[in-house]
């Protein structure tokens, strides 16, 4: 049997070894104590077939050419391609260049602090600011207010916020719409779209109000989308951008992830990441028919491959968050009721922040800690599920978002749970 090797620790690495685990022998590393498998060794100790790379870091920093150097089989960009997300305003100059409709920008380095600060004082409309490094998804300020624009600025080009991260930004000119995510296997100069478009929510609170996160949420099928959208961002976005790649002598083998803004003028890309999205992955995934493994193959070794098919179930994810988060997520609280919720029909519980304590209970070690999935005929049937799953799973302080495929209420309200069963570990 085929042996694949996934790396990372979070909800979207659980949904990934859920896919592959019919099919194949899979090993996570690190994984967590709730994803069978998981092994506390270095990817590059591990024997397998296939190694398919979850986050962004390890990709960034060169996980996948150290990994090819040894031959291996990997699914995910080497370092050069990775540069599509770990750096927006490099992302930038190669859209433009590809000829991508997207957002006006400037970039400013840390030495173009007031240059930075003028340009903000003069422009009109939403102010979007962006790190050009890492910054686990919190790095984006979308704000109408000036004073607060340039305090951002000031903060993430001196260094006090997201560090090194920061110290280069872009600027932009907000667009206005909904948004939605894109998933395509690109193998090397082809590259074939996973046909569903997923709706991330990053703020903390109900009505996408409060800070940004890493996604409180995610539904799939977006809702008011169609095919013909997803082969216009595809025809107008994620391929120019393949070619662009390859005159640029990128050979590119991985997911490539689009996030988009539907404006009144059509799609616009916001910024590509490298991998699958999470929580998009925990709704995307799931929906996934027949064997994964061979297309997986075939994408790491620069094969050309078919677009997956996906069933015609609809999917709510309601990620759990512990208390603190996103700014200083707290640690070490007791989870009950993940049995029970996982019992549930249509119910998956993917886990992230989760550790163990003493008596090898499940307790709280991260930020978003689970992600709760539900299928249904419709959105609203799943997130009924989602919900009820929800409702049986407790650790103190968990927040969480009750709008997640529902209608969007009034922002500035997120749901905080004291768990009336188990207590603080």
């Amino acid at each position: 049997m085929t042996r694949v090797c996934v790396v990372g620790s979070g909800a979207r690495e659980h949904a990934l070894v859920e896919l592959f685990r019919p099919h194949a022998d899979v090993v996570a590393t690190p994984g967590n104590p709730c994803i069978d498998g998981s092994v506390s060794t270095s990817p590059l100790d591990v024997d397998a077939d296939l190694f398919v790379i979850g986050p962004e870091v390890p990709l960034v920093e060169g996980l996948a050419d150290e990994l090819r150097s040894r031959g291996c089989l990997v699914l995910g960009p080497d370092r050069d391609g990775a540069r599509l997300e770990g750096s927006k305003a490099w992302m930038k100059e190669v859209i433009v260049a590809a000829g991508v409709p997207t957002a006006s920008h400037r970039v400013f380095g840390a030495t173009e602090l007031e240059a930075a600060l003028d340009h903000v004082t003069t422009t009109e409309g939403t102010i979007v600011v962006k790190t050009d490094g890492l910054a686990a998804g919190k790095g984006v300020l979308v704000t109408d207010d000036v004073a607060e624009a340039r305090a951002d600025v000031t903060a993430k080009l001196t260094g006090e916020s997201f560090g090194g991260a920061g110290r280069r930004i872009v600027i932009e000119e907000g667009l206005s719409g909904p948004e939605v995510s894109l998933f395509a296997l690109v193998s090397g100069s082809t590259c074939a779209v996973i046909p569903t478009l997923a709706r991330d929510h990053k703020r903390l609170l109900t009505g996408d109000g409060g800070p940004n996160t890493g996604g409180m949420g995610a539904v799939c099928p977006a809702p008011g989308t169609n095919p013909e959208l997803i082969d216009q961002m595809m025809d107008e976005a994620v391929k120019p951008t393949v070619e662009e790649l390859v005159r640029r002598g990128i050979d590119y083998r991985g997911v490539l992830f689009g996030g988009f803004m539907l404006t009144p003028e059509g799609p616009r890309l916001l910024e590509y990441n490298i991998r699958f999205g999470d929580p998009e992955a925990q709704v995307v995934l799931p929906r996934w028919v027949g064997d994964p493994v061979p297309t997986f193959m075939a994408v790491a070794r620069g094969e050309t491959v078919d677009p997956p098919v996906l069933d015609d179930r609809s999917m709510v994810t309601i990620v759990c968050a512990s208390e603190g988060y996103p700014y200083s997520p707290r640690a070490g609280d007791l989870i009950t009721g993940l049995d029970d919720a996982r019992a549930l029909a249509g119910v998956a519980v993917f886990c992230a922040g989760v550790g163990t304590d003493a008596a090898g209970r499940p307790v709280t070690a991260g930020g978003r800690v689970l992600s709760v999935t539900a299928s249904g005929s419709d959105v609203a049937e799943a997130r009924t599920r989602a919900l009820a799953a929800v409702s049986l799973i407790h650790f103190d302080g968990m927040q969480y978002r009750e709008d997640i495929g529902g209608t969007v209420s009034a922002p500035g309200e997120v749901h905080r749970r004291t768990p009336d069963r188990g207590e603080r570990s």
